[in-house]
């Protein structure tokens, strides 16, 4: 979080709303570990990230949803050992993301 917290500030200064998507939880492999964050501002712009890959874009549309409706939500991305194997990752994993609005 305070790797993103100035361009928060800073999109919370421009009176933009603004929603973070938090990692908190894991299992098997992962590339973020818990705490990572991703912050999106209502124009779009991105801080952070929690996966480093093909999540960021699911992410980033729950996190505009949350803008938009005010609903937190906890999602969750995995993918099978034999899933990832077969598309050249060494091993499976799920990621739990809490994406919430900042109404601060």
């Amino acid at each position: 979080m305070i790797d993103v917290l100035d361009t928060i500030e800073r999109w919370r200064g421009e009176g933009q709303r603004v929603a973070v998507a938090t990692v908190v939880g894991v299992e098997n492999s992962a590339p973020r570990d818990p705490g990572a964050v991703l912050a999106v501002s209502e124009r779009g712009a991105v801080a952070g990230s929690v996966s480093g890959g093909c999540v960021e874009s699911a992410v980033y549309e729950e996190a505009q949803d949350a803008i938009a409706t005010g609903r937190p939500r906890l999602v969750s991305y995995g993918i099978s050992d034999a899933d990832a194997i077969s598309v050249g990752l060494t091993c499976g994993g799920t990621i739990h993301v809490f994406v919430e609005r900042l109404d601060w």
